[in-house]
């Protein structure tokens, strides 16, 4: 596959392969690119002559990306986004002013990047400011005027708010510790003052399942829980997007289970709305639907 990049790859083609990569099902993406199962079939297939190697392997229940496939997939996001944001910034007026986001720490460094990005390509005049915070912190400051748009989480179920997508809250362990086998089992938790809900219903969780436990480590901020679980002095209950490399989720054949099927939540002010919080909103929008949380 070397020189591959070199290659006149057809946007079509990328669209179609990520199309794939992503359902993991030729059907599933035929229906999601608009096409039927044996022209995906073939533009998979044209895509893998051009560039001399298999991308996916080929099973009964679907495929899987080839290690030649995995290479390719980052590349071919960045080029239809790139794609998209320049003909998304051909069409749409650039926009100025000011724009003020609260988010958790959970999608920092994930899905707000590809938020900014793809709003900075169209309206780089536009001044962003960003507040990392709590969900509790992240309302209060939308409440107050502070920020503009507001990501949170919510108790999963029914919501009266704008769902983003689902992230379930799981408790996660090293991979390097069996620090989940302990008795009682070493917990990282929130301070009350920050989890809230949260502590509550992991609590719970455990006590549903009978299992002794004892506060190992307390924070602030999932990057605490995280830390606290990889070292392996505890396990915590982290939204299962925010598993971090050598680490798993503790599922039901390892006696827990999801705590929660929490919900991320997009808040606007209903007063002074603006086209560049609209404009950004939309960007968040965009972003979150890109976003896929692996099942255990």
């Amino acid at each position: 596959m070397t020189g591959y990049m070199s290659l006149p790859l057809d946007s079509d083609l990328l669209r179609t392969f990520l199309a794939v990569a992503d359902s993991g099902n030729l059907t599933k993406a035929a229906d999601s690119v608009g096409r039927t199962q044996s022209a995906v079939s073939m533009q998979i297939k044209k895509l893998e002559d051009m560039l001399g190697d298999a991308l996916f392997d080929r099973h009964s229940r679907g495929v899987v990306l080839t290690t030649q496939g995995q290479r390719l997939v980052d590349n071919a996001r960045r080029i239809v986004a790139l794609l998209d944001d320049t003909a998304a910034s051909m069409r749409q007026p650039a926009l100025d002013g000011s724009v003020r986001i609260g988010i958790p720490e959970e999608y920092i460094n994930s899905t707000l990047p590809k938020a900014l990005g793809a709003f900075a390509a169209i309206h780089p005049g536009v001044e962003v400011t960003v507040q990392q915070g709590t969900s509790m912190s992240n309302l209060a400051a939308l409440e107050a005027g502070e920020i503009d748009i507001a990501i949170v989480f919510e108790p999963g179920g029914r919501s009266k708010n704008e769902v983003l997508m689902v992230d379930p809250t799981v408790w996660v362990t090293s991979d390097q510790h069996g620090i989940h086998e302990r008795q009682p089992l070493p917990i990282a938790a929130y301070t009350y003052a920050t989890g809230g809900w949260c502590d509550d219903l992991a609590m719970q969780n455990l006590k549903k399942r009978g299992r002794q436990s004892r506060i190992a480590y307390v924070s602030r901020t999932s990057g605490g829980l995280i830390a606290a679980v990889v070292s392996g002095l505890a396990i915590a209950p982290l939204s299962r997007s925010a598993i971090p490399p050598g680490c798993r989720e503790l599922t039901e054949d390892d006696g827990f289970g999801v705590i929660d099927m929490s919900n991320v939540v997009l808040r606007t002010r209903s007063e002074n709305r603006s086209p560049t919080t609209d404009a950004m909103a939309d960007a968040i929008r965009s972003a979150f639907l890109g976003t896929t949380v692996p099942r255990a």
